[in-house]
């Protein structure tokens, strides 16, 4: 069983991991509103987690970054407290799975809301690998 941490390898923040995941294709996407999650399963590196996550809030939804900085705090805080539902598929296997969390809507929700959307679309992906 993991720890239910969210440990710095486990965030998504390499140039070319994230060009990965957004471009050439192979990506999928899901959304269950008001986040919507891109996801792409590539090949193990040595020094990477098995399940990398980056959470993205538009300026254009939130002009002010309190408010921006609020809805990261939310989706990563569900994040980590359901990640075991994508560990448990992924571990069994050699690949790593990229995550990225966008926000969709222009008006805050609460966290029961936002932890329900999560664990909803990790499901997803779960039975997706």
């Amino acid at each position: 069983m993991t720890a239910i941490t969210l440990r710095k390898a486990e965030r998504l923040n390499s140039k070319k991991a994230i060009d990965t995941l957004f471009t050439g294709g192979g990506s999928s996407s899901m959304s269950a509103f008001p986040i919507r999650v891109v996801y792409r399963l590539v090949d193990q590196q040595p020094d990477m987690a098995q399940v990398q996550m980056l959470v993205s809030v538009p300026k254009k939804h939130f002009k002010r970054a309190v408010k921006r900085n609020r809805v990261k705090r939310q989706i990563r805080e569900a994040y980590r407290q359901h990640k075991q539902i994508l560990w448990q598929k992924i571990l069994e296997g050699d690949k790593a799975l990229l995550l990225s969390f966008i926000w969709l809507d222009d008006n805050l929700h609460d966290s029961t809301e936002i932890e329900s959307c999560v664990t909803r679309l990790l499901t997803r992906i779960a039975e997706k690998l």
